[in-house]
């Protein structure tokens, strides 16, 4: 079937909200979005694609990390920096460390909608509507707020567009500078994870020192004073994706300008439905989340459809199955993958597969779980011959307490004390630095079996 931006909308979807109770309101915020600004450019993919086919051949490292579901009410200046810096410690981190060069991608800037395993929840005999994300209903739990209003998807338009602008400041106006790196520090992010990271930043600097006074460096390097950072989130609500979806003048191709990165969860990676329908079209670089229901034939299918050309760079096969599942289920799909020649690079989700319930019906996850997945990922996908390429996390630069664990020692008595999740539980700054540390000693373990 020829493909068209509309073309999904022939096929069965899943996780699309149907109950508007105004669908030509809907449509017409859907027109007046077709006529913004396109967030990102096509420019900016393309090198992207480029940046993930160095990864898919072993030469650098995905990092791709950031908020659950992002809310209006959390939307601050503060919130998007700090999750920022988070993200650039940890890829200082693993540069120096594991000394390979680290893609990093945000779920930022257009991350609101989540697909929820039930239409409807109860509090106290009340049922309602489920939450969806603020770019569909209101997490209140209140019947007005459930309804899901178009509206929504202008604000959410909006705040993805200031946080691009916000990024953009800081990856390229200094703030990104190594110069910095000692100001990429979280006040709250103390304690041994914090202490290691310090020690870095003091070699980076003493190196950067040395370069300098042999004339070795100067302001214009943008090696050393900028960033390439680029965005992500799920490619769930097709109707806002298709209309933010623009033919790019330079090539007449499709590019969906409301990430640079786009991915079709678990429940939604159908092969004859909508959003895999939508996402073979654009030219972005697509993720497919990976989990225990998915069969080799199934990803290999999925591999025909959405990129039959077998491009380097075009596909993420990110793997979410839990510390107690994921050497049952991985192996198999890396072994037919790598059989099939395909190229793609492999990604870790250990945070979805790990979700537990603890005291008070906190929805939490252990660190110790979310470590353990990724080293036994390393383990399985080298030992099927392929290259353990990238990490997907959800993590936050504010000061939470809502995963268990880590050098912090959080324990279910915390949890309440500063758990802000609208959605699932994340790592905080010192429990992301010390998933960091993790991936530097594999990878440097790999770099150096390679070697031997």
């Amino acid at each position: 079937m020829t493909w068209q931006p509309a073309s999904w909308r022939e096929k069965p979807a899943k996780h699309i909200p149907d109950d508007y109770p105004d669908r030509g309101a809907l449509d017409a915020v859907e027109r007046e979005l077709a006529g913004y600004p396109p967030l990102v450019f096509a420019g900016e993919v393309r090198t992207l694609r480029e940046r993930l086919a160095a990864v898919s051949r072993g030469e650098a490292f995905l990092l791709q990390g950031g908020d659950c579901a992002e809310s209006f009410k959390e939307f601050s200046a503060d919130n998007i920096r700090d999750t920022f810096r988070v993200l650039l410690q940890m890829a200082v981190a693993l540069t120096y460390g594991a000394a390979v060069p680290v893609v990093k991608v945000g779920r930022m800037a257009g991350q609101f909608g989540k697909p929820r395993s039930s239409a409807t929840e109860t509090i106290q005999g009340v049922t309602l509507p489920s939450y969806r994300g603020d770019n569909i209903n209101g997490m209140e739990f209140t019947p007005e707020a459930r309804i899901p209003d178009p509206q929504r998807l202008l604000r959410a338009y909006g705040q993805s567009a200031a946080t691009l602008n916000l990024i953009r400041a800081f990856a390229k106006g200094g703030y990104a500078s190594l110069r910095n790196v000692h100001r990429w520090n979280l006040e709250f992010a103390r304690g041994p994870e914090n202490e290691r990271y310090m020690q870095i930043a003091d070699r980076i600097s003493d190196a950067m020192a040395f370069m300098d006074a042999c004339g070795l460096t100067g302001g214009g390097s943008k090696a050393l004073n900028e960033v390439e950072f680029y965005t992500s989130h799920e490619a769930l609500l097709l109707g806002y994706e298709q209309a933010m979806t623009r033919t790019d003048s330079t090539t007449g191709d499709p590019y969906d300008t409301s990430a640079h990165m786009v991915w079709i969860g678990d429940r939604t990676r159908q092969p004859d439905g909508a959003h895999v329908e939508f996402c073979r079209g654009i030219q972005n670089p697509i993720g497919i989340k990976c989990g225990p229901t998915l069969e080799p034939s199934e990803l290999l299918k999925l591999l025909d459809v959405l990129n039959p050309d077998n491009e380097a760079g075009r596909i993420v096969l990110i793997a979410r199955y839990g510390t107690d599942k994921i050497a049952q289920h991985l192996p198999a799909l890396v072994r037919a993958v790598t059989k099939e020649d395909r190229r793609v690079v492999w990604s870790s989700d250990p945070m979805h597969g790990n979700t537990i319930k603890a005291v008070g019906g906190y929805k939490t996850r252990r660190v110790s779980s979310v470590l353990g997945e990724v080293q036994q990922f390393f383990d399985l996908v080298r030992a099927e011959g392929a290259y353990p390429g990238g990490v997907h996390f959800e993590m936050t630069g504010q000061d939470v307490t809502e995963c268990l664990g880590g050098m912090q020692a959080i324990g279910e008595e915390d949890l309440s004390s500063r758990y802000h999740t609208h959605c699932d539980p994340r790592l905080n700054a010192s429990q992301a630095l010390e998933l960091a540390f993790t991936l530097a000693e594999e990878l440097r373990e790999g770099r150096e079996r390679r070697a031997a």
